[in-house]
């Protein structure tokens, strides 16, 4: 196994992306997309386990090293997804393969629906879709986004005295992850500011999302899908409960030992995960 790591900015035109590079450069094309307030560390222990790719791990926009939006623009999924189909043009890349965790997975899913030529293969960890609301609330939706926005006017960032309690603070986040998961993201996600240690992570990540694709929207997207496509089941992750959801779509699907983030949170779940996608991509 070569944990052999390029470092690369990728200037799209309306923004710049950093990204880490694993494989060889002859290897099948994938572009790998981690989850909400993670970066490219998040595939720093599946990567170089994954035999025969050539893995464009990016840091999404508001991630990582990459650059923020510009004030007043927002981080909507279709805007991601077109980061990524920037970065295949970049690469030189008609069609390759998409390695998506969680927010990952669910860009992978809309990308492949919308342009289902374009993809290869599509590997997917804990998530398919995003969260889905009621034509109903459409209104009240765009409202509670808009009073967030305001709010969040001047609001500061959270200051760590130490990368030990910014470590702790992710630990203990909205997803819990083990301890070297957190220092693995830190080291791409934690800058030095007065006073101690923020995240660099856009603090307009946070905020509500200010449309919802209606259950029947969303799920037209993995319709759509024409690639092999492979899903592995967190045990103790998000997805496992969703049982309905989970019946409904097309792919084959592996259900593994874990939490959310089983492909870092240790060398056990990275191994498990590495041999279910080798098997995948066809170099096991």
């Amino acid at each position: 196994m070569s944990a052999r790591v390029e470092e690369i900015r990728l200037n799209l035109g309306h923004i710049e992306l950093a990204a880490h590079v694993f494989g060889p450069v002859d290897g099948l094309p994938v572009i790998a997309l981690h989850g909400w307030l993670d970066n490219a560390n998040s595939f720093a222990r599946l990567a170089p386990r994954l035999l025969g790719l050539r893995i464009v791990a990016l840091d999404l926009a508001g991630h990582g090293y990459s650059q923020h939006r510009p004030v007043g623009a927002s981080y909507h999924l279709a805007d991601y997804v077109h980061d990524v189909l920037r970065v295949a043009e970049q690469m030189g890349w008609a069609r390759f393969g998409l390695l998506g965790h969680s927010l990952g997975a669910v860009i992978s899913v809309q990308l492949a629906g919308a342009l289902p030529e374009r993809i290869s293969h599509l590997a997917l960890i804990d998530g398919v879709i995003p969260p889905t609301a009621g034509e109903q609330e459409a209104a009240e939706r765009l409202g509670m986004a808009l009073q967030a926005q305001l709010r969040s006017d001047g609001k500061r960032k959270s200051v760590y005295p130490t990368i030990e309690q910014g470590v702790q603070a992710r630990m203990k986040g909205m997803v819990a992850v083990s301890c070297e998961a957190a220092e693995l993201l830190a080291e791409r996600g934690l800058m030095p500011v007065p006073g101690g240690y923020s995240w660099r992570s856009d603090s307009r990540l946070t905020l509500p999302s200010p449309v919802r694709l209606s259950e029947a929207q969303a799920m037209a997207f993995t319709q759509r899908i024409q690639c092999p496509s492979c899903l592995v089941v967190a045990e103790q992750g998000l997805l496992a409960r969703h049982t309905t959801l989970l019946e409904q779509l097309p792919f084959e699907q592996v259900v593994l030992p874990g939490g959310h983030h089983l492909h870092l949170n240790d060398e056990h779940g990275a191994t498990l995960v590495a041999d279910c996608f080798n098997r995948f991509f066809g170099f096991a």
